[in-house]
């Protein structure tokens, strides 16, 4: 069997995604066998699995890091959260239900021995499982029950490293505070400490890493310095959707996009965003869309009637309003397509209390929330004759009289989308649309500016090595591969 170890954090958003892709790949360099696994994830950006099945977007990444293809044992709970207090519990790769946070922590128990399945089940696939954490190993509200950090580690007896953000500040603190909380069998199974995202001279920092290598007694394993090209690729959590630097308009084309509180699957966005033509502007409540917007972008939502009603509130239907008078485009994806027809009835309660809303009425259709999730890959034609390969994930059918004017047709033969009669308006279910170069230059074309003047795919997969050789050179990987048992 396979050796594993966890890598926890401070908190989130400290790196580990990034940490164990960029270990991924390293090691699969070396032509050892890796596969990445965490217990249980929360977000709301999602992959498809090739079985039709679903798994947090950072275990597809690291998957694609290690050189194999993404399963549902590689991340076998995922919470979608649906509103404040609750979310979408998804187990190997299907809905479970949906359950509130208190609620969620009784569920926990009962997950564990299917957690504890999938790693055993990758364990006979690798040389070595890199294990990721969820949130914060110091969380010792959430410790009973736990499967994301030390409850995990201890059931299946995986050794631990602490990854702290020092580019947050404070990542002393930060550290010695996460040793001071734990529990001392927790504590135990932590290996040593690794301090990212450092900018400056590592000289000035010896003494700090000394400091916290005395007050816990952990071993250091590396000061990695800030990686640059981490928004070269695909973003799990919503703490990296950072607003919009306004910048002008130094791009040919700019593209608008409203960040609503349940987005979801954004890293649709990610392969326009990286076009040197696109200025992409994120753009938070309180804010207006810009006025020289040529195409509005509504992505993808967990909670599509939550969001729609946060877009009025935020006068953001105004706005789309004076785009389109303008002369300008919209597109809706999944969620957002939702919104654009004339009404979105949810009959079942799948995203909260049964209710029938009335859309934007920008595309004459109307949605109902009912049946099961569609979870598929995907290929075809746009109405332009374009080829695309993307992905399904959606729950809900959408029927009206612009769908006569479907957005694609799939190679299964069936159609996707609508598009109104004046061209402007179009939505789609499909994700991943614009990972496609031909879809994005097709796009690009149309808005006046393309072709497309990046290949995705591979700028994906350079950014992924410049991340193994980057953590290569800052960590001992040999060393991990020592403390892994």
């Amino acid at each position: 069997m396979a050796r594993a170890l966890m890598f926890q954090g401070t908190g989130s958003n400290v790196g580990k995604s990034l940490v164990v892709a960029g270990l991924a790949r390293a090691l699969a360099k070396r032509g050892i066998k890796v596969r990445p696994f965490k217990p249980q994830n929360m977000a709301n950006n999602a992959a498809v699995t090739p079985d039709g099945r679903e798994i947090g977007r950072a275990q597809a990444l690291q998957a694609r890091a290690a050189g194999v293809a993404p399963c549902v044992d590689m991340n076998p709970v995922l919470l979608k959260p649906q509103s404040e207090i609750g979310a979408q519990v998804v187990v190997h790769g299907k809905v479970l239900g949906t359950a509130k946070a208190a609620a969620y922590q009784d569920i926990k128990k009962k997950l564990l021995p299917l957690v504890l399945e999938s790693f055993v089940r990758l364990k006979h696939e690798a040389d070595i499982v890199l294990v990721e954490g969820a949130g914060s190993a110091s969380e010792i509200n959430l410790r009973r029950n736990d499967i994301a950090n030390m409850g995990f580690a201890r059931a299946a007896g995986v050794p631990v490293v602490v990854v702290g953000d020092i580019d947050r500040g404070g990542v002393i603190a930060s550290l010695v505070g996460t040793r001071a909380v734990l529990d001392p069998d927790d504590a135990a199974l932590v290996v040593g400490f690794l301090v990212n995202k450092f900018r400056g001279d590592p000289a000035l920092f010896a003494s700090g890493l000394a400091a916290i290598a005395q007050a816990t007694g952990w071993t250091s394993l590396g000061l990695i310095p800030f990686f640059a090209d981490a928004h070269h690729l695909p973003a799990e959590d919503t703490l990296a959707l950072v607003p919009a630097r306004p910048r002008g308009r130094v791009g040919k084309v700019v593209i608008a996009v409203p960040i609503l509180p349940y987005i979801a699957n954004f890293d649709d966005l990610d392969p326009l965003e990286a076009e040197p033509a696109v200025d992409l502007e994120r753009v938070r409540p309180g804010s207006a869309l810009p006025g020289t917007a040529d195409l509005v972008i509504l992505p993808g939502s967990k909670a599509t009637i939550a969001d729609l009603a946060a877009l009025r509130q935020h006068g953001f239907d105004i706005d789309i309003a004076a785009h389109l008078r303008r002369g300008g485009m919209v597109l809706g994806l999944c969620g957002g397509y939702q919104m654009l027809g004339r009404a979105i009835a949810d009959p079942d309660g799948i995203e909260g209390a049964s209710a029938t809303v009335e859309g934007l009425g920008l595309l004459d259709v109307a949605t109902v929330l009912q049946g099961e999730k569609s979870l598929r890959l995907i290929s075809g034609r746009t109405a332009d004759g374009v080829a695309f390969r993307g992905y399904e994930m959606h729950t809900g059918i959408t029927r009206g009289a612009d769908c006569v004017r479907p957005f694609a047709e799939l190679a299964d033969g069936s159609v996707d989308g609508a598009v109104s009669a004046n061209g402007q308006v179009m939505g789609t279910y499909m994700h991943g649309l614009f990972a496609d170069d031909g879809q994005r230059s097709a796009l690009l074309s149309r808005l006046g500016a393309g072709p497309a003047l990046i290949d995705y795919e591979t700028r994906v997969e350079m950014a992924l090595d410049r991340l193994a050789a980057h953590l290569a050179a800052h960590v001992d990987l040999d060393r991990l591969l020592m403390l892994a048992r």
